[in-house]
């Protein structure tokens, strides 16, 4: 199988990436750092992990990265990224075609593909309304509500999950963890119900040693600024005591070091998917061996309450679950155990690329 694999980067992470290549002149070197700092690796497959023979990957929103494989075969530089990306795809006779970038590269895109992809198909784990993901062959994401709502659409779509990245490992042997709750993902008044749980355990930061790694938005990086406090914009200004335990965002490898300096991770779904769970942050705090605590709700296979995660269906019990699981610490080193040996068994790379397989083998 000529298996192409397209992804997207966050505008946050480009910095890190630009930062990282450094002085990279190449499309392969540009990538490969990309690649080795791990950042989505949970929804990389197998073969690109390999640097299979058969496997291409590129993130087709980087500009950087996609201009420079254009100057290296021959193609303008100014042409735009959807050219780019197709003319990669006739250059390495893909025959099939997984796209972690189906907002922005949807439909239309696919109808442009060259006849060697036999098969096309598409990651997306949250709700699309407007997108058109119908001329895509198959429609995946471990969210099962979201994947009927594809199926009211006409669109075939199918369940595969976010596997187990083997680096993790080392993270998750470490056992100098001083961190007590570690937080890493948005913070918005919006999203009212995880913003009081974040509210509550931030508020035990004054004997508790709590770290939220936050990205914050411009407007809220003016508002907390000493020039930004005498203007209105009260609305952007985080509560005291999120800002008292806020730190810079992570990402890729930075993140995993982050994880494996902390007991507990402290998760919450925003109101995406129902009940269903299993966003990458389980993956990731799981991966490298720190406890998770999450909201109650139906995860995939392997996340049980009590056995290898702990989940809450207040702001109490949430304060409540914490605070018993670091007075017990031996407790918590053997759910963290177990949580391991599900992701490396249950959740394998080699498992996933089966998966993968096997879903295109059935189109």
């Amino acid at each position: 199988m000529r298996l192409f694999q397209n992804s997207g980067i966050y505008l946050a992470y480009f910095q890190r990436l630009n930062r990282l290549s450094g002085t990279a002149l190449s499309f392969a070197a540009r990538r490969n750092v990309f690649l080795a700092d791990r950042f989505g690796a949970c929804h990389f497959l197998l073969p690109v992990l390999q640097d299979d023979a058969d496997a291409f990957f590129t993130n087709g929103n980087d500009i950087e990265l996609q201009r420079l494989w254009a100057r290296e075969n021959g193609l303008s530089e100014k042409g735009n990224l959807a050219a780019i990306l197709l003319a990669q795809i006739e250059e390495h006779r893909t025959e099939v075609f997984y796209n972690l970038d189906p907002m922005r590269y949807s439909s239309e895109f696919v109808r442009r593909l060259p006849g060697c992809v036999k098969h096309s198909v598409a990651w997306r784990a949250a709700p699309s309304p407007g997108a058109d993901f119908s001329a895509y062959g198959l429609v995946v994401c471990n969210f099962p509500s979201i994947l009927n709502s594809y199926r009211t659409r006409g669109w075939h779509a199918a369940y595969l999950s976010p596997a187990h990245d083997p680096v993790m490992d080392a993270y998750a042997a470490n056992v100098d963890r001083p961190v007590d709750v570690l937080f890493v993902g948005g913070y918005s008044r919006h999203h009212r119900r995880r913003a009081e749980v974040l509210e509550a355990v931030a508020a035990q930061g004054t004997d508790l040693k709590i770290v939220f790694h936050l990205d914050r938005s411009r407007l809220t990086r003016l508002a907390e600024s000493l020039p930004g406090r005498l203007l209105p914009l009260g609305k952007h200004r985080r509560p005291r005591e999120i800002r008292d335990v806020s730190a810079d965002p992570v990402f890729g490898l930075d993140l995993y070091a982050a994880l494996s300096r902390t007991k507990i991770v402290l998760n919450g779904a925003v109101d995406m998917a129902g009940e269903d769970r299993g966003n990458m942050r389980c993956f990731e705090a799981m991966g490298c061996g720190a406890l998770m605590i999450s909201d109650a709700g139906r995860y995939p296979d392997g996340m049980v309450d009590g056995q290898t995660m702990l989940s809450y269906t207040n702001v109490s019990q949430a304060e409540f679950q914490i605070r018993q699981a670091l007075a017990q610490p031996e407790k918590l080193r053997h759910m963290v155990r177990r949580a391991g040996e599900v992701m490396r068994d249950r959740y394998s790379k080699a498992g996933q690329w089966h998966d993968f397989q096997r879903l295109v083998q059935a189109l």
